[in-house]
């Protein structure tokens, strides 16, 4: 059975000198392309996240296609 430490403060300092794990790198976003954030309708957004992955991308080629109009 384990023993409480001695000393609270060496114990606390032990704990963060512990190699902390590091936060997932972010994936870099393809050229002309930049990070939003958008509020879309939940009924809009469940409609282009029904087809799985790719959901953004969907979004992009429908507004695409609105500005261009092609």
């Amino acid at each position: 059975m384990a023993t409480r430490p001695r000393d609270p403060f060496k114990a606390a300092e032990a704990v963060f000198a512990k190699k902390q794990p590091e936060a997932p790198k972010e994936r870099p976003l393809p050229p002309g392309r930049e990070q939003v954030t958008l509020r879309i309708d939940s009924d809009i957004l469940e409609h282009f996240q029904a087809d799985g992955p790719g959901w953004q991308d969907r979004i992009n080629e429908a507004l695409r296609r609105i500005v261009t109009g092609s």
